[in-house]
């Protein structure tokens, strides 16, 4: 084919891939270059600026209400490789556990980040912070990845909230990257094998709005770090793991991976209850029975709270690459969302 667009229409290349499932859409050339010295000042010139682009890449009719994605930045640090911000059907996250990971297979792949053979790593400037990945070559070809998150803490424990329709809940908050709400689906009256991700939408809307209208959550660091970010429901494991969690995030999607983010926050409030320890493993499980192992490397202090040093390991794969132009006069060129 040898069609091309006419030279005045916004061309965008991308890199699709997953991670567990999880699709990550990687935009490697095209996008306007991002402004600002941190990355949650890049993070706001891109919602301030830049949003239709976003929209356009991560809605119909070019991707679908749980598209998730990555924009490539400059670092803002001087011993980082690259910076990333993070993309969903809302907004912008502060962190992402499943983006990391593939873009720990996706960057080496596409030599975007050179890693050396000895201790391959890859320094990451995110919104919530310093993320080191490390990448796994098999000999052949990277992957598995395993990474290094930002301090991670509990900020309460066994809260409880009015859900519409579902009654009483209760729930613990923890922080991962993002900030979640963590309850149990026995007590939703739900089982995630058996339970239809419509009515997993719906659940996820109206704890998450119930939650946020009984919490203030003030990140000790940035306030613009400082929102309740997803609802994580846990239950009984079914594919050898410990446990078996959905997140619901943003607007009601849904995370197809074990949520690198989520896992992190796991591991806070397991070891604050006293059940993991440092050196532990935490297996967990997804919805589609892909799985993360998260490990407690150290526990630490972050703004005066106890934290732990969560370290998550998962796999993830390349897809394929797309190019997408946006036609002017097309009634939908920024996307819109039909669910």
């Amino acid at each position: 084919m040898d069609w091309e667009p006419p030279t005045d229409w916004p061309r965008i290349e991308t890199v699709e891939s997953h991670t567990g499932g999880e699709p990550l859409r990687v935009i490697v050339d095209g996008f306007p270059e991002i402004e600002g010295d941190t990355m949650l000042e890049k993070r706001r010139d891109a919602r301030e600026n830049h949003d239709h682009l976003r929209t356009a890449l991560m809605w119909e009719p070019r991707g679908h209400a749980d598209m998730y994605g990555a924009i490539l930045t400059d670092p803002v640090t001087a011993d980082g490789d690259i910076g990333v911000l993070f993309t969903h059907n809302e907004g912008y996250s502060t962190m992402c556990g499943h983006g990391v990971i593939a873009l720990g297979v996706v960057l080496p792949e596409l030599d975007i980040v050179e890693v050396g053979s000895e201790n391959p790593r890859i320094e990451m400037d995110t919104p919530a912070g310093r993320v080191t990945a490390r990448p796994q070559d098999d000999g052949e070809r990277i992957q598995r990845v395993a990474f290094e998150n930002v301090p991670s803490y509990v900020v309460s424990l066994d809260e409880t909230t009015a859900v519409p329709g579902y009654g009483s809940v209760t729930y613990d908050v923890a922080f991962g990257g993002a900030y979640y709400a963590y309850c149990d689906a026995q007590e939703l009256g739900l089982s995630l094998g058996r339970t239809d991700e419509h009515e997993l939408v719906e659940i996820g809307r109206r704890m998450k709005a119930a939650v946020a209208e009984d919490i203030s959550l003030v990140h000790p660091a940035d306030e613009d770090l400082g929102f309740l970010y997803g609802i994580i429901i846990s239950d009984e494991p079914e594919a050898g793991g410990d446990i078996r969690n959905v997140c619901l995030f943003a607007d009601g999607e849904i995370d197809r991976s074990p949520t690198g983010t989520g896992v992190s926050g796991h591991l806070a409030i397991q070891h604050v209850k006293g059940d993991l320890e440092p050196g532990e493993t935490l297996v967990v499980e997804s919805l589609v029975g892909s799985t993360f192992t998260g490990t407690i490397r150290d526990t630490t202090e972050f703004e005066g709270d106890d934290a732990v040093i969560p370290e998550v390991e998962g796999e993830a794969h390349i897809t394929g690459t797309s190019s997408f132009t946006i036609d002017p006069a097309d009634p939908f060129r920024e996307g819109f969302v039909l669910r």
